[in-house]
Order: structure tokens, then sequence, then C-alpha cells
């Protein structure tokens, strides 16, 4: 899986993006990650509509892999 960077967070945000790509991307977050928590700010259960939040802390130690 790739790393997460912090130039990678405006592609959470274009719209419209797939799913599968926001899915690949927010699991990129989540393992590039040393802690994090969800919160469901709210739910439409007749609609289907949520709101998350996310917070958490990126990772941004390289590794020796990735020093240029």
């Amino acid at each position: 899986m790739s790393r997460f960077r912090l130039e990678d967070f405006p592609l959470l945000e274009t719209s419209p993006t797939s799913a599968a790509m926001l899915r690949a991307k927010l699991g990129e977050m989540l393992t590039s990650s040393t802690s994090a928590r969800i919160h469901v700010e709210s739910m439409d259960p007749k609609t289907g509509e949520y709101k998350v939040i996310v917070h958490g802390t990126l990772d941004t130690e390289e590794t020796p892999f990735e020093a240029e």
C-alpha cells in the first residue's frame, strides 16, 4: 500500500471522485497515521446521508527507502 503524504490531502476533496479512489486514499491515510479516530457527526437513516470527521496524526517521518 502507498504511503499517504501531506500533499495528498487536496486529493481527498477533489470532486467528483469514485468511491474506490476515496476508499484507497482514506486507507492510505489511516495506515500512514500514528493515531486516528472518527467521529460520526450526523447520519440520516431515511436518506443514507452521513457526515464523519477523521482526526489523527500523520506519520511524516521518512523511511530510508523514501529519502532522496
